[in-house]
């Protein structure tokens, strides 16, 4: 039975599993924190909303992405998982906080494409500066 945990298939897919699950769960939050509900608004075809969510899902990806690389036990890299997502959460209520004259859940959810790609941009680079700091 240990052959059958030790295979690179399994390990893959297990790695996988667990980055889905938690890429659903860390998108639910992000549901929960913004005053718009973002599927509603991609399916209206809000580009805004959707640079923005994607940003989200590709910044999610690239810090679990590096926490697999530099982490052998599933625990572990849910563990800088989890973190990671935690600073990408911080830097979105900071983005918020830093930009007093725009309030950018409101412009996002009115289709305003520079602030949905500014939004997008700053999810994407802080999820290489999470990932670059992962041992």
């Amino acid at each position: 039975m240990n052959q059958f945990w030790e295979n690179e298939f399994v390990h893959t897919a297990a790695y996988f599993s667990v980055v889905i699950l938690c890429m659903i769960v860390f998108l639910a939050v992000f549901e929960l924190v913004t005053k718009y509900k973002n599927w509603e608004e991609i399916k209206k075809g809000n580009v805004a909303v959707a640079m923005a969510t994607g940003g989200k899902i590709f910044g999610i990806a690239n810090v679990f992405r590096h926490s697999i690389m530099h982490n052998d036990h599933l625990l572990v890299m849910i563990g800088w998982g989890v973190f990671g997502f935690i600073l990408l959460l911080v830097a979105y209520f900071v983005f918020e906080f830093m930009s007093p004259k725009i309030k950018v859940d409101d412009e996002i959810q009115n289709n305003n494409m520079a602030v949905g790609l500014i939004s997008m941009i700053l999810s994407i680079g802080i999820s290489y500066i999470i990932g670059a700091s992962i041992s």
